[in-house]
């Protein structure tokens, strides 16, 4: 993840559409290894409000959330208990040191260059009939992330700010992560793609949406310069206004999401939609 601070008040801020795709994720995850006892880890569980949702899906799971943000994990701890604990990690290098019925990851992967190179090691520390489930955000040629750039890349900003934020090559595409995974050896992998249209309430509901996640790189750099930082928000606020106006139930913010869910050889595991009979 990158090295700028996380601010949880700030991410929590649009805590329910954030977690409503994780929900989704978990929706299609069938049966785990390990008994009443999965062992479980969450890569890059942040404040860990979604991890918490891993322990209302496997109450008898004993379940461990990663991260390399101080901030964050602060708030994870938080929802500690005797089966749910919280570890820093950099997911970049992280190994399973035992066997896991379920690696999950929400929103982190797009923060970790070459991530899908870490799928082998992953399924690898998979225990038979193990899955491994993330969705990662795809928004990065929307407008909230197209302006972002362009406008760090002005005249203006690119001797701050130049190459500092990330591109579409953030993420892969659904057939690309389909193919990586197929590759490494998995039984079953369901990949699909979901646009949320989110309907975003407030004053600059988008930049506030942002200054959680996408923006933060410009947050950190501009911190030392207050100044600075206020002209690039009041540029940056402008052209969001111009992009997604305000409507008379609030802002229209369209966010694609791509998900994956692979499971590897063994055990009695099946996807979510085979157990409801729509497969």
């Amino acid at each position: 993840m990158s090295e700028s601070v996380w601010d949880p008040g700030q991410y929590l801020r649009h805590a329910s559409h954030r977690t409503r795709p994780f929900l989704d994720l978990l929706a299609r995850v069938g049966d785990l290894p390990g008994g009443p006892r999965p062992r479980i880890a969450d890569l890059g569980c942040g404040p860990g409000n979604v991890t918490v949702l891993l322990a209302d899906r496997w109450p008898g799971a004993r379940i461990t959330g990663y991260d390399n943000s101080p901030q964050m994990l602060a708030q994870a701890r938080t929802h500690a208990t005797a089966t749910l604990d919280f570890a820093e990690a950099d997911v970049s290098e992280w190994a399973p040191a035992e066997p896991y019925g379920l690696i999950a990851s929400n929103a982190l992967l797009q923060w970790v260059p070459g991530h899908a190179d870490r799928f082998p090691a992953w399924l690898d520390g998979l225990a038979p009939g193990g899955t491994l489930a993330f969705q990662v955000p795809s928004n990065f040629g929307a407008p909230s992330h197209v302006l972002m750039r362009e406008l760090a890349e002005s005249p203006r900003w690119r001797g701050r700010l130049g190459g500092l934020l990330r591109h579409e090559d953030a993420v892969l595409e659904p057939a690309a992560y389909y193919a990586r995974l197929s590759a490494a050896g998995c039984v079953a992998v369901d990949v699909w793609e979901t646009t949320y249209l989110q309907v975003l309430h407030g004053d600059d509901p988008v930049l506030d949406w942002v200054k959680g996640t996408g923006l933060r790189p410009v947050l950190a750099a501009l911190a030392d310069d207050p100044e600075a930082l206020d002209a690039f928000l009041a540029e940056y606020r402008d052209l969001l206004r111009t992009a997604y106006p305000q409507g008379p139930h609030g802002t229209v913010f369209p966010f694609r999401r791509i998900f994956a869910v692979a499971r590897v050889a063994g055990g009695a595991g099946v996807t979510g939609s085979a157990r409801r009979g729509d497969a």
